[in-house]
């Protein structure tokens, strides 16, 4: 039996073949057509689905179904409450797939989520039932999983990691609207921002001051260097980092933090950095967790779309 993982992008759309036991066989993109309030976005991708099943020979009976990962809050029943990077509104995603693949079983999860649930499948949190997926990149996302499954919430928007209050003093706004968020501290930009923030505070000798636009994984190479404002800096990120973890796992337990995004390939320092500050700050009983780094990349939504039709 075969079924496909789908990971709706605000450029692309990923798609992948798999068995129903994780073995991806083929990946592929297509274009993601946000004209007319991406009203053909669906339309595509069941077309690049049965193309693909018209190439290998593969029958609608041999489907055992289609998961996708959409960029918002998505509903138990396969509802997506706006999606604004793609210009949809209020609709059922799953019946609209049904009615054009004839593939019976659809589910839709958000995209961070589903990225959790890859990662917990074939990824870096593979062995572990309940992991909380930490993404560092442009911005900063989440998936929380619990005995195998998303914790979506009430109305699909759980997991909003990034928007975890971490600073009540900080002056400036971030995208949600409030103050503080984890966000404006942990993504590429923000820790950029935060090193910057930094250099003008203090005096001390730095490669940073050197070059004009630093990024995060400058900071990152000159802290392994042993340059101190950069060292400063990924220690303060892991002091933010630190802190919402544990705020999280007081709430939900897991067994295990994936990080991953961008900023991850950082590599180790990241992850020891955030560990070390976590069991400064979280209760005696959750101290011993495993923080891992995440190992699909790009991939991990179509293998947590797949597994969301093969559990």
């Amino acid at each position: 039996m075969y079924c496909f993982g789908v990971d709706i992008g605000g450029t692309t759309v990923k798609l992948g073949l798999f068995t129903t036991e994780g073995n991806l066989l083929e990946k592929w993109e297509i274009v993601t057509n946000k004209e007319n309030h991406g009203a053909s976005i669906l339309g595509d991708i069941a077309t690049s689905i049965k193309e693909k099943m018209e190439e290998k020979a593969i029958k609608t009976e041999e489907i055992s179904g289609i998961g996708i990962g959409v960029p918002g809050p998505v509903t138990d029943d396969g509802t997506v409450l706006k999606c604004a990077n793609l210009g949809w509104d209020v609709f059922n995603v799953a019946e609209e797939v049904v009615s054009l693949t004839g593939v019976q079983n659809v589910k839709v999860g958000n995209d961070a989520n589903v990225a959790a649930l890859g990662e917990m499948w074939k990824g870096g949190g593979r062995g572990f039932k309940s992991l909380v997926m930490v993404t560092l990149g442009t911005g900063v996302g989440g998936g929380v999983i619990i005995n195998n499954k998303m914790l979506t919430g009430s109305k699909g928007a759980a997991g909003e990691i990034g928007h975890i209050m971490v600073n009540y003093e900080e002056p400036d706004t971030c995208g949600c609207g409030k103050r503080g968020c984890l966000e404006q501290y942990a993504s590429a930009t923000g820790i950029v921002k935060e090193a910057k923030r930094m250099l003008a505070r203090v005096e001390t000798p730095s490669k940073l001051r050197e070059i004009e636009n630093f990024t995060a994984k400058d900071i990152f190479d000159l802290a392994k260097e042993g340059d101190e404002v950069a060292k400063d800096s990924v220690e303060q990120l892991g002091w933010y980092l630190g802190l919402a973890c544990a705020q999280i796992a007081q709430v939900v337990d897991p067994e295990a933090f994936v990080i991953g995004g961008g900023v991850s390939r950082a590599g180790e320092i990241l992850t020891e950095v955030i560990k070390k500050n976590y069991s400064d700050k979280v209760m005696f009983a959750l101290k011993e967790r495993t923080f891992t780094l995440a190992t699909l990349g790009n991939d991990a939504g179509i293998y947590g779309s797949a597994y969301m039709v093969t559990e």
